[in-house]
């Protein structure tokens, strides 16, 4: 969401992204590796160098972006351990079933859809701050 603020002249700095949203920097940037190699976001090293989204907003989806950063999107594993009823039971069908169309909905959205309005001022102020504080 941070990176979508268009009027940015530079990439974004890992540093910024960690200060601005109180996240250790060594996490973001595994993080940022991971959307790289899903070409969501390009990075560059170097004193002019930071991140910065490869993939116009409104062609990210919301739904996309979830199943493809958790690890796992399985509500239940009835593999993981033991159970009574031994698979012979209703509610992890019924609980697929749920995240099919959980994934179905989130899908209806991107990320442009999700960056308007009020985060969208949210987003501008904090790109503009933290500019006018260490930029």
């Amino acid at each position: 969401m941070y990176l979508s603020y268009e009027n940015r002249q530079q990439p974004v700095k890992i540093i910024e992204m960690a200060e601005q949203f109180n996240i250790p920097r060594n996490h973001l940037i595994k993080v940022v590796n991971k959307l790289a190699k899903l070409g969501w976001v390009e990075t560059s090293r170097g004193r002019y160098g930071g991140v910065k989204l490869s993939i116009a907003p409104e062609d990210l989806k919301i739904g996309r972006v979830v199943g493809e950063l958790e690890e796992s999107l399985q509500l239940i594993d009835c593999d993981a351990g033991p159970c009574a009823f031994n698979l012979n039971c209703g509610v992890k069908t019924i609980l697929d079933r749920a995240l099919v169309q959980f994934m179905q909905e989130l899908n209806q959205y991107t990320l442009a859809d999700v960056v308007q309005g009020k985060t969208r001022q949210e987003i501008k102020h904090m790109h503009l701050s933290y500019i006018a504080t260490d930029g």
